[in-house]
């Protein structure tokens, strides 16, 4: 299984959205831990069970699995934000189910394919506690610019 890191003493200083990010019911709900998020990439993960079954032979629900995709892809994108660049919303969000997602944990690994001016695409990565890739998303973003 794998822990959350404790921040040292080096570490840049948290993006402004983490506060919101780990204040968000959902998240919590889900016990969503960021396992790592910088510009252009991030690591979330989720513990498997009751609270989120309900897809094939037990695994992770499919919808469940699509809203973590999403939430990937935000931890990815946001600190890539410049001065003047605001949050614009998912502008569309595809995912291929390779297999079912199952085990104690999952983890997404998301990553920026392109960032321009307003459109980020990502791809994102589910991977079982086997390491083994579960799923693919594929996610575009709009960045609003307010000069």
């Amino acid at each position: 299984m794998t822990e959350t890191r404790e921040p040292s003493s080096t570490d840049p200083a948290p993006h402004p959205w983490r506060a919101i990010f780990d204040a968000f019911p959902y998240h919590q709900y889900l016990d969503l831990k960021v396992e790592e998020a910088k510009a252009g990439y991030a690591r979330i993960s989720i513990p498997t069970g009751p609270k989120v079954d309900g897809g094939v032979a037990g695994s992770v629900h499919g919808g469940i699995l699509a809203s973590l995709v999403d939430i990937a892809m935000l931890e990815a994108v946001i600190p890539t934000f410049k001065e003047g660049d605001q949050p614009g919303g998912t502008i569309d969000l595809g995912i291929t189910y390779l297999r079912p997602s199952m085990g104690e944990r999952i983890a997404l690994e998301a990553n920026i394919v392109r960032r321009g001016r307003e459109i980020v695409s990502t791809e994102v990565s589910i991977i079982d506690d086997k390491q083994r890739l579960c799923a693919r998303g594929r996610v575009l973003y709009k960045i609003r610019r307010v000069d």
